[in-house]
Formats: structure tokens, sequence, C-alpha cells
């Protein structure tokens, strides 16, 4: 399990693998984001897109999936995170991509209100099949200090 007294600032990560489907860029869109250009390969013709493309929220989305497949993969004693400070669709997605990610611990800082837990800043990059940056973003997440000996976890 790893505890903010674990993190290393400047440590660098890369994790994930993402097949975008065309089947799912369109459910994505009728559902949350039916812009033309995310719905069908002739609307998005005459748009700076050239086709069909995922939406920025699908992209998030997708990061999100491997981002948690990740952290399955590296427990730590995460408590959330109280939101982004910046987010950036960089590229088109556009089915048939293959996504990953990579991070960068930035900051971190124990919490002043709340001793027990910690708080960090990641810059998180998206790459496709090309390694063209599609997505990043800064994010902060939370995450428990380390317990005391004799201390229940």
């Amino acid at each position: 399990m790893q505890y903010f007294e674990d993190l290393v600032v400047g440590t660098r990560s890369s994790f994930g693998r993402y097949e975008v489907t065309r089947a799912e860029v369109i459910a994505f869109a009728e559902k949350f984001d039916p812009q033309p250009f995310h719905l069908s390969d002739e609307a998005a013709a005459t748009t700076h897109f050239g086709r069909l493309s995922a939406s920025g929220w699908h992209t998030c989305a997708m990061t999100m999936a491997m981002l948690v497949e990740n952290l399955k993969a590296h427990r730590q004693a995460g408590l959330g995170s109280p939101g982004i400070d910046e987010l950036k669709w960089l590229k088109p997605v556009y089915p048939g991509d293959v996504l990953r990610c990579e991070s960068e611990l930035l900051e971190k800082r124990v919490s002043a209100s709340r001793p027990e837990m910690g708080i960090f800043k990641t810059r998180l990059t998206v790459f496709n099949q090309d390694d063209v940056a599609v997505m990043s973003y800064r994010s902060n997440g939370l995450i428990r200090t380390r317990p005391d000996e004799g201390s229940v976890d």
C-alpha cells in the first residue's frame, strides 16, 4: 500500500492501453455529447475534425478507466480528488486510436487542517498510438499519511 510518505516528487510512470472503437464513440456521444461531429463521419467532414471523433469528455472517461486499472495494480491509500486545475484537449481522438497515459508527480504537501492526509498534484498526459499527446490535465489527489505503528488501518 502506498501512502503519502511514499510519494516522490518528480516520479514519472506510464500505464494503460485503451482501444477506441467507433461503436463506443457513437454510443457515448448519443448519451452524453450529441454534437454532430461525434455522431457521424458526414457531419464531421465539414469540421476541423474531418471525420468522426470522440468527445473530449469521452476521452476523459477512457482515461479514468485506464487510471483506475493502474490503481488496482498499484494500491494507494487514496482518498479521492478535490478536482483538476487544468484540462486540455490537444488533438482529436478517433475510432481506431489506441490510448495510453503518462503521469508525473509535481508536488505534495500535508494538509494543514487534516494532518492525517496529504495533497498531491499530478500532470497526466494521454497519447495515441503515434505518441501524439491528445489530452493533458493537472489534478489534485488526496491520500492518507502512513498510520502510526499500533494504530488500526
